[in-house]
């Protein structure tokens, strides 16, 4: 009888044993990913009190992690170098509101977009600016420093006195202080990080929607390096998966009220 237990005293050893070294074996084989995410762009990306990245981004990002079974950590880099940082291999995976763009595209690969909103002006209340080139010639407008829009404006709208920021709430502090007469960004990130803030209550959207792919691309992607065809292809099969899940509504109803995703360009 006492040979009987330690044989099988032995053989639950082995087998936790070899359980353990299994389930090693699959944490070490679970692809390690590291995103870099600018922390400055809310509601999308943006870092809290706690000093913790949150917003749409972050959390859309966490569920592609998942669904593609990666392993990720993020990596907070200003927008103005964050192609160079991934190309520079500081992160594998750029998830930040990128547009998909041609010129992009032609020093990173993208994934499919995750969804797709139109840019718009910002200004004081009762402003009566005539949105066009002409009308609004001279005047100062401030937009976040190497983004579709500050290109955009650049192309359309020569006439106007451009001021690019680092970060766009550097742009809506000097439209707040009156040093600017217009910003320029995303519309959602407009309204959810500025127009419908305590700071913002002055301010209205003006003039029409802007999205065309010439300059704003084909939505937010996430931008990976030249030739990794395996992460673009994962990271569009977990798309695919937290779109048709309900993953991708949960997370868009939490920041939302309406359809983020866009509908497909023309």
């Amino acid at each position: 009888m006492e040979a009987q237990v330690k044989r099988i005293s032995t053989w639950l050893l082995a087998s936790a044993m070899v359980f353990a070294a299994f389930s090693s074996a699959v944490a070490q084989d679970m692809k390690k990913v590291k995103i870099g995410t600018e922390g400055a762009y809310p509601p999308f990306n943006s870092i809290d009190p706690n000093g913790q990245l949150v917003g749409f981004d972050i959390d859309i990002a966490k569920a592609l992690c998942a669904a593609a079974k990666f392993e990720c950590e993020f990596v907070v880099q200003d927008w103005d170098g964050i192609i160079d940082g991934l190309n520079a291999k500081k992160y594998d995976a750029i998830i930040a509101s990128m547009s998909i763009t041609e010129e992009r595209k032609k020093v990173v690969d993208f994934t499919n977009k995750y969804y797709n909103t139109p840019a718009k002006f910002v200004a004081k209340k009762g402003a009566g600016l005539d949105i066009s080139p002409e009308g609004l010639k001279g005047k100062a407008v401030g937009v976040q420093r190497a983004t579709i829009h500050e290109n955009f404006l650049r192309d359309n709208f020569p006439d106007l006195d451009i001021r690019a920021y680092a970060t766009q709430d550097e742009a809506n502090a000097d439209l707040v202080a009156g040093r600017v007469d217009l910003v320029m960004a995303d519309s959602v990130a407009l309204l959810g990080g500025f127009v419908e803030t305590p700071e913002g209550a002055d301010f209205e959207f003006v003039g029409p929607d802007y999205s065309d792919p010439k300059w704003h691309g084909e939505g937010a992607g996430i931008a990976v390096r030249k030739g990794e065809t395996d992460l673009v292809n994962a990271l569009n099969a977990a798309i695919d998966q937290i779109r048709s899940d309900g993953t991708y509504k949960a997370i868009s109803d939490k920041y939302f009220d309406f359809d983020v995703y866009g509908k497909p360009v023309s």
